[in-house]
């Protein structure tokens, strides 16, 4: 990380609390860690409840500033139309990729953050190297900085699972959307 990226404030978009928990206090020592929930993909309405109340309670645990994003399932359903049908790692889950970072990085550039990432590269059933793609493409247009990481390197994912254990937060067993979860 270079001296430019240490101690600015960065806005991380959070899947979930497990990932957000284990991923911002990775960030904590070099940023002013500010969470973004928003995840319009989750479905159905009572499973995204259940996860920002575990967000709400690991912001609280660890002093985050949080954000929560609106949650407009139908919107997203038509971003994803025609793919509902698509494998785990397809053409949909590029398309919810991008919806969710580019409102990250749209939030991002209204909130006056020089930077912003995703915690979507600690699961190993999503696509690091497009996320951290799409990140840097969205980085240039919207002219904020964008962190690429694979947070699930040395071991993230397993130490996300275990730091959620400890701190008793909920993981859900599927990515979030109604197609991930029948497959």
């Amino acid at each position: 990380m270079s001296e430019i990226e240490k101690n600015k404030k960065i806005f991380l978009h959070i899947c979930c609390a497990g990932c957000g928990a284990f991923v911002s206090q990775l960030l904590v020592n070099n940023f002013k860690v500010t969470l973004f929930y928003y995840n319009p993909n989750i479905f159905p309405r009572n499973e995204f409840d259940k996860r920002v109340h575990e967000v709400r309670k690991i912001a609280d645990k660890f002093n985050l500033e949080l954000i929560i994003g609106k949650y407009d399932h139908e919107a997203w359903l038509e971003k994803i139309k025609g793919h509902e049908s698509d494998p785990e790692k397809g053409k949909r889950c590029l398309i919810c990729y991008r919806d969710r970072l580019e409102a990250t990085a749209k939030m991002a550039k209204l909130n006056n953050f020089l930077i912003f990432t995703s915690t979507l590269t600690i699961s190993p059933h999503k696509l690091a190297k497009e996320i951290n793609n799409i990140g840097k493409e969205l980085s240039a247009t919207y002219e904020v900085g964008f962190l690429e990481e694979d947070f699930k390197k040395k071991d993230g994912f397993k130490k996300s699972i275990i730091l959620s254990q400890e701190l008793g937060i909920y993981r859900q067993n599927y990515c979030g959307c109604e197609f991930s979860h029948r497959q």
